[in-house]
């Protein structure tokens, strides 16, 4: 049991730092204009309120990192696990919860890739990180 709670804090950190550079990535691209250029109206500003959340789900979603897939390459496995909270974000939180609607369009036409791409650089950062510290 010590083992499998050790495991289960070592992957919830690693999906909270997948959170925190994700919302970083964000911020960065909202403060530079970038998510305006493409036309998603997504520019957060980096404030407790906003990132704690992000930081915490970031965690919760690592727990993914316990499935058994791609244990060779961090990019597909970060990739591939990305796709969970790619498709809650996209199906579940901006038609239900945001009310931004189905895909989030609302925001604009490119916020699924942004979305795709941003849950990329979370499962990505995760599972680097996890292959630094020799649990992967």
């Amino acid at each position: 049991m010590q083992i499998f709670l050790r495991r289960l804090s070592i992957i919830f950190s690693a999906g909270a730092l997948g959170g925190l550079v994700n919302s970083i990535t964000l911020w960065l691209l909202g403060k530079f204009g970038i998510t305006a250029m493409i036309g998603v109206k997504i520019a957060p500003k980096l404030v407790p309120m906003w990132l704690y959340p992000r930081v915490v789900w970031g965690g919760i979603w690592g727990i993914l990192f316990l499935l058994p897939v791609f244990k060779g390459s961090p990019v597909r496995r970060g990739v591939l696990l990305s796709l969970g909270p790619t498709a809650v974000q996209l199906f579940v939180v901006f038609p239900f919860k945001a009310l931004k609607g189905y895909l989030g369009l609302e925001l604009g036409g490119m916020t699924p890739v942004l979305v795709l791409v941003l849950n990329a650089v979370w499962g990505v950062a995760a599972a680097y990180w996890l292959r630094m510290i020799g649990e992967e």
